[in-house]
């Protein structure tokens, strides 16, 4: 005989005979194979729907939420249910909705107060070391987000969108699972670059829901079963998508590969009021949108799209001769607030302003790396104008270059604070450091009040595919040619 325990999100089954409980169903899973409940993932289950464990008893490898003793023999019980502090949610820096409005929303910037743990550590010149590790996800060309999605614990996903393959970290398993889709005919593949992919997380998500995301074949809301490990989509748009999409208060956007060239569809965000724009426009696949002043921005090698909601987009061609180096980072700040993108003539490196037809040319005397106010020439910082001289603190600087990883957002624009890379005795081109060069030395640092060297790296190549995220308070780095993601802990983050 089977008894039948509900509680407020699921059903349990106990055997009479065996005293030991088997989850049913729970609110928001699909159906719960048996299979499934394996000893080894019990653990990892119960985090995420707030069950119990047994502390000495082995009456039952797992018990429903709320109980606190066993009811076959007295013992108490590991109970989960309302006792996880949540770290905060990671949906890539460009995903940052914490951060404020005169801060432009797209690029990799942080609100999370990084530095505070980070520069606590011994400065520069004393090396560090990671303080924890985990395997590299099996499809290690992937993007990540960690976030509670709705159950009782935050857990890591890391999205392969190039092949399709969506990875789950079981913490307490210590072992990446490739989750299987529900339907065969769902996909997930957005063969986009890297740095052209973003997803809009559900600030207030059901239980398995993960948020909005791209794929060739449009836009689709995303939900997981970490017990099943299984994943499934709902249909958004349908269309041809050729960049990710982009929310500007209560609009969200993207542009889309018509038979006569790229349209601009927008919604309100409870996808009301579907409107498409015509443009003329460039087809193929853009960078993900940059949200700042009341409008998105779309780059592309051969011009920029605008768009402000509730108006048609503007197409703006960049100049005659002039080509982006979208690589180099992003868009940058100067002190009035104007965005500004670097660039090469065939002559020189230049500034060019964003948002306007006619917009205004600073030249460079060399090539900047870094976006928003974390910006590098070689390896000094610009704290000033974006075309202004470098800051030398150290004249051997002068034999490395820095690139940027992730900002950590302050309002002192003369201290800037992020996550760099330092190439050390590098004197090429920058464009060459960034494409297929093996650089003998790396050291990956944090920059701001205090330096700090985090790590010292050999011979690393494409440093554009390192991957920063935070997760479990930990700041972790990813590379797809490194076995092991290595991380540095952060003090408990608010």
């Amino acid at each position: 005989m089977v008894h039948r325990w509900e509680t407020p999100g699921s059903v349990w089954l106990e055997d009479e005979h065996t005293a030991q409980f088997e989850l049913a169903s729970s609110e928001g899973l699909g159906r719960v194979e048996r299979e499934a409940q394996s000893r080894g993932r019990l653990p990892d289950i119960a985090h995420l729907l707030g069950a119990s464990l047994p502390l000495s008893c082995d009456c039952s490898p797992i018990y429903p939420e709320g109980f606190a003793f066993c009811p076959t023999c007295g013992a108490p019980l590991d109970k989960l249910a309302g006792r996880t502090r949540t770290p905060p949610d990671w949906w890539g820096p460009w995903s940052d909705r914490l951060l404020p409005r005169h801060v432009p929303h797209g690029l990799s910037v942080t609100a999370l107060a990084l530095g505070d743990s980070l520069e606590d550590r011994p400065a520069a010149p004393a090396p560090g070391r990671p303080d924890r590790s985990m395997p590299a996800p099996p499809n290690a060309h992937c993007v990540f987000a960690a976030g509670t999605f709705g159950f009782s614990a935050q857990r890591l996903i890391a999205l392969a969108h190039a092949r399709n393959v969506l990875q789950y970290w079981d913490p307490l398993g210590a072992a990446w699972h490739v989750m299987a889709a529900e339907d065969n005919t769902a996909d997930l593949t957005f063969s986009a670059p890297a740095s052209s992919y973003a997803w809009l997380p559900e600030p207030d998500p059901l239980r398995g829901e993960v948020g909005l995301v791209p794929t060739d074949r449009g836009l689709r809301r995303l939900f997981i079963d970490p017990v099943s490990e299984t994943w499934r989509t709902e249909s958004v748009f349908d269309g041809r998508l050729a960049s990710a999409p982009g929310a500007m208060r209560r609009h969200l956007a993207c542009l889309v590969n018509g038979d006569q060239g790229v349209r601009l569809w927008s919604a309100h965000s409870d996808m009301s009021n579907e409107v498409v724009y015509e443009c003329d426009a460039p087809a193929g696949h853009w960078e993900r949108p940059l949200g700042y002043d009341g409008k998105l921005f779309w780059l592309h090698a051969q011009g920029q799209m605008v768009w402000q909601p509730d108006a048609p987009p503007q197409w703006i061609a960049w100049p005659a001769g002039w080509s982006p180096r979208l690589q180099f980072g992003g868009p940058t700040q100067s002190r009035d607030g104007r965005l500004w993108l670097i660039g090469h003539d065939g002559q020189a490196y230049s500034f060019l302003e964003l948002g306007r037809a006619d917009g205004q040319l600073e030249a460079l005397s060399g090539a900047r790396l870094g976006f928003a106010s974390l910006l590098f020439r070689r390896g000094h910082a610009v704290v000033g104008e974006p075309w202004g001289q470098e800051h030398v603190e150290d004249p051997h600087d002068d034999d490395a270059m820095v690139l940027p990883l992730l900002r950590g957002f302050n309002n002192n624009r003369s201290q800037p604070s992020g996550l760099v890379l330092r190439f050390h005795q590098y004197t090429g081109m920058a464009e060459d450091a960034l494409a297929g060069r093996i650089l003998p030395r790396t050291t990956v640092e944090w920059i701001g009040k205090r330096n700090v060297i985090l790590d010292d790296i050999a011979r690393l190549a494409r440093p554009l595919e390192c991957v920063p995220f935070v997760y479990d308070n930990c700041l972790w780095l990813h590379h797809p040619d490194w076995n092991q993601v290595r991380g540095w802990h952060l003090d408990a983050l608010p």
